[in-house]
Parts: structure tokens; C-alpha cells; sequence
């Protein structure tokens, strides 16, 4: 019985370890030898765990697409309103993504140059302010001078009224005693004279100073030449 169980033992062992029980191995070494003791094979390593996306690694994933292609998003909203999936052709995808031309940049410099043209152009439809500046008057007299700049100042006042509000930067009238504290704007109050030392300085109002308040120019109509200031005259059959 004890070598039919030995039997038994050395079949499960060579089929599933490959390895024989230590009491069968001495019936079959020659008489006087000893098995040897063989260390048991070390279990096999398990695969590494295969990392699954969590829910929120994938909405965070969902929400980076999302900000990454906002066009695309709204061409795919756009032509499927229902909300369902829905296959857009590549070339509208593309179409959508692409940026919307940038507004034309405003340039200072000629949007500065349209100002003084336009007020030019009222000064001189009111007053005739440029033809008398550009007039040599040296040779009129000073009641003739007196007289044209009676009409042009009147012109030109209104111009102002309607187009363009002033006031004054200082309160104080001419040849006030003023004081200017440290830190003040240099370009609302001009220092001048024999400038020294350190602020607070004391001095007298020579000129109050402009400001505007409120600035109403006509635009220069579409398709007119923005250098204009006063179309030349032409009287036809006169």
C-alpha cells in the first residue's frame, strides 16, 4: 500500500512540478547516494497591472479636447443641434477652426492727422482762419487788419461752440499768485522763469491754460480725399 500511494504521489508530482518526492528519488538512486535537495523554483511574477483611465481622468481628457478645439466644437453643435453624435467632414472642421480675421488696427498717426485736418477744415469754413494766416498783411493797415480779424474772430468763436468745448485748467485768473505742489502734471502746468531748487514752488499765473471737454467734428465722408481741408471754388458761368 505505502509504495502504491509512492506511485501515486510520483505521477501528480512529475505532472504538475516536474519534480519527484524525495522518498521516490532514494528507491531509485544506487544504494549509499543521497538525493540531492533542490531548492523550489520561485513562483512566477504577475504582469504588471494594466492602469484603467478613472472617470475623471477621462472628463478631464473630454474637457482638454474641448478647450483645444472650441470651433470644431461649435461647427459639430451647429450642424447637429439635436445634440447626437454626429460625423462633420474634415474640410468644415477645418473651416470652422480657422481664426476669423483680426479687425484692421487703427493707426495713431493718421487717425491724429484726420483730427487736425478736420479742425483746420471748420476753422477755415467758419473764419477763413487759413487764408488770413497764410495772407501777408504787412502791407494793410492796421484798421484793415483790424476789421478782417473782427469777421474772422467771430467765425472762428463759433466754430468752437459747436465743435469743440475748452475750459480752463486753472481756476485762478491771470497773474494770480499760485503755488505748485511736488508732483504736480507737467502737461497741465508749464513751469518757466528761473526754475530752481525743489517743489513746492510759488509763482505767477501768466496763463490759465486750455483743456478740452467735449470734442464734436464732422467725419470725412467715405471715398474724399482725408488731406482736404477746403475744396477749391470753381463758379461756373458767372
Amino acid at each position: 500500500m505505502t509504495r502504491f500511494l509512492l506511485a501515486l504521489r510520483c505521477f501528480f508530482a512529475v505532472l504538475l512540478r516536474s519534480q519527484l518526492p524525495l522518498e521516490a528519488m532514494a528507491l531509485l538512486l544506487p544504494a549509499g547516494r543521497k538525493p540531492l535537495h533542490r531548492a523550489p523554483d520561485p513562483p512566477a511574477e504577475a504582469p504588471p497591472p494594466v492602469a484603467q483611465p478613472s472617470a475623471t481622468a477621462k472628463t478631464d481628457h473630454r474637457a482638454e479636447t474641448d478647450k483645444e478645439s472650441p470651433a470644431a466644437s461649435t461647427a459639430v453643435s451647429a450642424a447637429n443641434p439635436s445634440g447626437s453624435a454626429a460625423l462633420v467632414p474634415p474640410a468644415e472642421l477645418a473651416a470652422a477652426g480657422a481664426a476669423a480675421p483680426a479687425a484692421p488696427s487703427i493707426d495713431a498717426a493718421d487717425q491724429r492727422r484726420r483730427g487736425a485736418v478736420q479742425v483746420l477744415a471748420v476753422l477755415q469754413r467758419e473764419g477763413r482762419l487759413l487764408d488770413f494766416l497764410s495772407e501777408n498783411i504787412d502791407s494793410y493797415s492796421d484798421g484793415q487788419i483790424g476789421a478782417a480779424v473782427r469777421d474772422i474772430h467771430r467765425g472762428c468763436r463759433k466754430a468752437l461752440a459747436e465743435h469743440i468745448k475748452v475750459a480752463p485748467i486753472r481756476p485762478e485768473p491771470d497773474e494770480a499768485t499760485v503755488r505748485i505742489a511736488a508732483g504736480h502734471d507737467a502737461s497741465q502746468v508749464r513751469l518757466v522763469g528761473q526754475v530752481t531748487g525743489r517743489p513746492p514752488f510759488e509763482g505767477t499765473l501768466r496763463h490759465h491754460g486750455w483743456r478740452s471737454t467735449q470734442i464734436n467734428l464732422p467725419d470725412i465722408p467715405a471715398g474724399h480725399d482725408p488731406t482736404v481741408i477746403c475744396p477749391a471754388e470753381v463758379e461756373i458761368g458767372g
